[in-house]
């Protein structure tokens, strides 16, 4: 037992020897073996603990805490629609001209989404627009589209009842404009077709005329924004006197009729005497020129005289040219109605 070295394979046996001599010379390495080996095996590693330590601050992040009992969470109350303060009506009219909100394309009615973005349609929408065609199928039913109203524009009345009185008074109001008298007009229905009725108005009501109608001495139009009165040329009156004196004048010409501006107030304007069978009326180019009238075409309308009959004719001017109907005319689907200062259409079913 106290032999140096082993007797079979000549090897030193001094590292059998007692621990106390060899501990306080460990190797050189040993000082770097503890950081990667001598962690032992079920000793769990220090970075899968880590992120366990925040956890207990998790209570307070808003989004995992429990609600409480009876809380109505804040994702589920609804932005406020745009379409939360029209009218039915005003909704019913978006759904019949629905314009897609993300790509301004038009979406025919009954789509649900927007065949260019697939962007969906508002269940407001698509639920006012099961009401439009609803609507739709009463064919008693028209309506009426403010085109021109003084800052009223675009606003619509649903003709529903069996009489609907316009005026100042009445059913549909205008209450500021002077031109209107207290009961001006009467819409009504017979035989299942809309009527307007002229109620002893003081300045009448005018529709625009489609293509050539017919009128005569005595009636009255609006082109632009002037007012014109047909009238019959007078008898002639240029005789001598008893004494056989002729009045002295300027040449005449013969002339089948003549125009008269109507002024506010319904004083006399100019007269003009056509020179032959026509008269032309515009802006500029025709018989009658109105250069400083802003509604008015550069040729806008013509009357005409043939064989004692007269005709007013709108030359596709582009605000139209409007003549004044007597006591009562029938109305047709896109019709334009002068009453007082404002612009009506009619829209009427077309089911």
């Amino acid at each position: 037992m106290g032999a140096a070295s082993c007797t079979a394979c000549d090897n030193d046996l001094a590292l059998f020897g007692s621990r106390q001599s060899v501990l306080p010379t460990p190797p050189p390495p040993a000082p770097l073996r503890p950081a990667v080996s001598a962690r032992p095996a079920t000793t769990p590693a220090p970075p899968l603990n880590r992120p366990v330590a925040p956890l207990p601050a998790t209570p307070s992040v808003g989004p995992r805490r429990a609600p409480a009992a009876g809380a109505v969470p804040a994702q589920k109350t609804p932005a406020r629609s745009e379409f939360a303060d029209l009218t039915q009506e005003e909704l019913m009219e978006q759904a019949r001209n629905y314009v897609c909100r993300s790509c301004s394309s038009g979406v025919p009615s009954g789509h649900k989404f927007c065949g260019r973005c697939g962007a969906a349609v508002p269940l407001e929408i698509l639920n006012a627009q099961t009401l439009f065609f609803g609507d739709m199928q009463n064919p008693a039913k028209a309506k009426l589209i403010l085109i021109r109203g003084e800052g009223m524009d675009g606003l619509s009345f649903h003709l529903k009842a069996e009489q609907h009185i316009v005026g100042r008074n009445g059913q549909l109001v205008f209450p500021d404009d002077p031109f209107v008298s207290p009961k001006h007009a009467n819409f009504f229905y017979r035989d299942g077709k809309l009527v307007v009725r002229d109620e002893g108005s003081l300045n009448g009501v005018y529709i625009r005329v489609r293509g050539t109608v017919d009128i005569v001495p005595s009636d009255t139009f609006l082109a632009g924004e002037q007012l014109f009165r047909l009238d019959s040329s007078p008898k002639p009156s240029d005789g001598a006197d008893p004494d056989g004196t002729y009045f002295y004048s300027s040449p005449k010409h013969p002339s089948p009729f003549r125009l008269t501006q109507i002024l506010q107030g319904g004083a006399v304007g100019m007269t003009v005497c056509a020179r032959g069978s026509s008269l032309q009326i515009g802006r500029e180019g025709g018989d009658l020129n109105f250069p400083g009238d802003l509604y008015m075409s550069g040729s806008h309308c013509r009357i005409e005289e043939s064989g004692g009959k007269f005709s007013l004719t709108d030359l596709n001017s582009r605000n139209g040219t409007y003549v004044r109907i007597k006591s009562e005319r029938e109305l047709g689907h896109g019709d334009y109605l002068f009453i007082g200062r404002k612009l009506l259409r009619v829209e009427l079913n077309t089911n």
